[in-house]
């Protein structure tokens, strides 16, 4: 269901994030993230003079490359558009990110590492989602193999309230699982 129709209003600021992720042929997994960010009106900037209405003040980009262990083997990103000249100056300080592995205190370890003046919040944003987009595309398919078994513990239970060990979806998919009744 969509949203009801908004007062009248005039668009100033559109951000948009597209995450995908694949599978590779050497079994490892990449995860990436574009980030734009565009104006519906004119800035002025003193390191790129003007910006046109659309034209991207971020457009930036992170690609995750991870093991089945949700480890990062490497990481690229690349920052196209930026409003200030420095801001790409960090992208190398992102490379202290390999080895770190989505987990538990993932964001609180990605802060530590690239977070105050060693990162770009915008780049350091992105993590958090891709981290949930890693979760979507590596245990989809490792939940197959989890069906078929049923012995172990489904990743996502309790994780959410559909997942909730006494709901219909457990009850559904996983009734080894199902707690409810």
């Amino acid at each position: 269901m969509p949203l009801s129709a908004p007062a009248p209003r005039e668009s100033l600021h559109t951000r948009q994030i597209d995450c995908r992720g694949y599978r590779r042929e050497d079994g490892l997994w990449d995860i990436e993230a574009h980030l734009t960010d565009v104006k519906s009106y004119e800035i002025k900037s003193e390191w790129r003079g003007k910006v046109a209405p659309g034209e991207p003040v971020h457009d930036m980009w992170v690609r995750l490359t991870l093991d089945d262990n949700l480890c990062i083997q490497t990481i690229e990103t690349a920052s196209d558009s930026t409003p200030y000249a420095p801001c790409s100056n960090v992208a190398e300080n992102f490379q202290a990110l390999v080895g770190l592995r989505i987990a538990p205190g993932w964001i609180r370890q990605i802060k530590s590492r690239v977070g105050g003046i060693k990162g770009c919040t915008h780049l350091r944003e992105l993590m958090s989602v891709l981290a949930t987009v890693a979760f979507q595309t590596i245990f989809s398919l490792r939940e197959k193999e989890l069906m078929a078994t049923g012995d172990r513990k489904p990743p996502m239970l309790d994780t959410c309230h559909a997942w909730a060990a006494t709901g219909p979806v457990v009850k559904a998919q996983y009734p080894a699982w199902y707690t409810g009744e």
